[in-house]
């Protein structure tokens, strides 16, 4: 009877402890194998496309639009005319400038005649002071006449050439009713239309944007928390809205030209207005770059979604930042967990390089193959049936 006691004490005591091993779940890990990739840390960032080689024709004389020959999309040559504008008010004064001239020269015959009759007289008063038959005092006189007659020239002469620099200015200007493409490209917006009148008094008003579409220029906006990682010559790339709709969106890819050393200026119109606290003011530096647009596929103010790669790490050993964690201590040091299969799971400490968005380059500490741990989960170890 004792025995059957301490028999049934045991059986209990093990069901007891088997019980209490099976509601201790056990931990399963989701692992990754380590393989290559090709990691690359960018900055991204939002710009706007613009032509590189654009003029704005405006017109440098005052008065109605005759004739505009073009409108928005043209595509013109350099020479091309434009624009007519009402030649009447220039055609009128140059032709009262070219009658002035010809009074002044008129004037100027004249004088010479009169030069010339001075000059005789004084040379005859000259020989008749040599032979004693004149008085000095009209010997002084003729030589007088002479040199007041000489001046007179000079003036008339200097005048004339007055006129023709006026008389070329207003030509000009009459010139500058008839505008010519100052270079070969598009139309690209037209703000006059014709019968319009221009008042070009104390600004030249602008008639049209013409612009070479060969080649586009990407205005890039990039914070200032990233700028100090751009330089000129660094591989850029970008996409534009439209593309969002292909599976895969044309990417256009180039180097940046230049960086510009200051952000963009206010907006003047904003002075004396009060000033936002520093703490909501977004500094961004501009970025540029080229890109070749044969295929007329890019437009002025397309928005651009652009990537510039400040590093790259090709088939690197690369794990998901996901699966990173700090270590305990001075900053910058990382760890992951690797699960062995002879030891289990442990903690092993990384050194990193580039890193992407998603990716790190893992320089030392880690090998192509391994299996890294990237999550777990605790499962029951009582059998389905018996869960509830």
């Amino acid at each position: 009877m004792k025995r059957r006691w301490i028999m049934a004490a045991v059986v209990l005591a093990a069901g007891a402890g088997l019980t209490a091993w099976m509601a201790q779940p056990t931990v399963q890990h989701q692992t990754e194998t380590v393989r290559r990739h090709d990691v690359e840390a960018s900055v991204t960032a939002i710009g706007t496309l613009q032509p590189r080689r654009f003029v704005d024709v405006g017109v440098q004389v005052s008065g109605q639009i005759r004739r505009l020959h073009v409108a928005a999309g043209d595509t013109v040559r350099q020479g091309q005319l434009l624009v007519e504008i009402d030649p009447s008010v220039q055609q009128a004064v140059v032709d009262a400038g070219r009658a002035q001239l010809q009074a002044l020269r008129a004037q100027l015959a004249e004088e010479e005649a009169q030069w010339q009759l001075a000059r005789d007289q004084a040379a005859r008063q000259q020989r008749l002071d040599a032979d004693g038959a004149t008085r000095g005092e009209d010997v002084q006189t003729a030589q007088a006449e002479l040199a007041v007659r000489s001046a007179r020239l000079d003036q008339w002469r200097a005048q004339i050439a007055q006129t023709r620099a006026t008389q070329r200015a207003d030509e000009a200007r009459l010139g500058y009713t008839r505008i010519y493409a100052p270079m070969d490209g598009t139309v690209i917006g037209v703000e006059a239309r014709e019968g319009q009148t221009l008042n070009a008094t104390y600004q030249t008003p602008r008639v049209l944007r013409l612009a070479d579409l060969a080649t586009m220029t990407v205005w890039t906006e990039v914070s200032e928390a990233d700028i100090g990682r751009v330089r000129a010559g660094m591989p850029a790339s970008f996409t534009t809205l439209g593309g969002e709709d292909q599976a895969q969106p044309r990417r256009w890819h180039s180097r940046v030209r230049q960086v510009l050393p200051a952000p963009p200026l206010a907006d003047k119109s904003a002075e004396g207005a009060a000033a936002a606290p520093a703490a909501t003011k977004a500094v961004t530096y501009t970025v540029l770059f080229d890109v070749d647009n044969a295929d007329g596929a890019l437009l002025p103010q397309m928005t651009a979604q652009v990537g510039l790669r400040v590093a790259q790490a090709p088939q690197a050993v690369a794990v998901p930042l996901s699966a990173l964690q700090p270590v305990p201590g001075p900053p910058g040091r990382t760890q992951v967990r690797v699960l062995d299969a002879r030891i289990g799971a442990q903690v092993r400490e990384v050194q990193l390089g580039v890193r992407s968005r998603h990716l790190a380059e893992v320089t030392q500490g880690l090998a192509e193959g391994e299996q890294l741990i990237v999550g777990e989960t605790q499962v029951s170890r009582w059998p389905a049936w018996l869960q509830w």
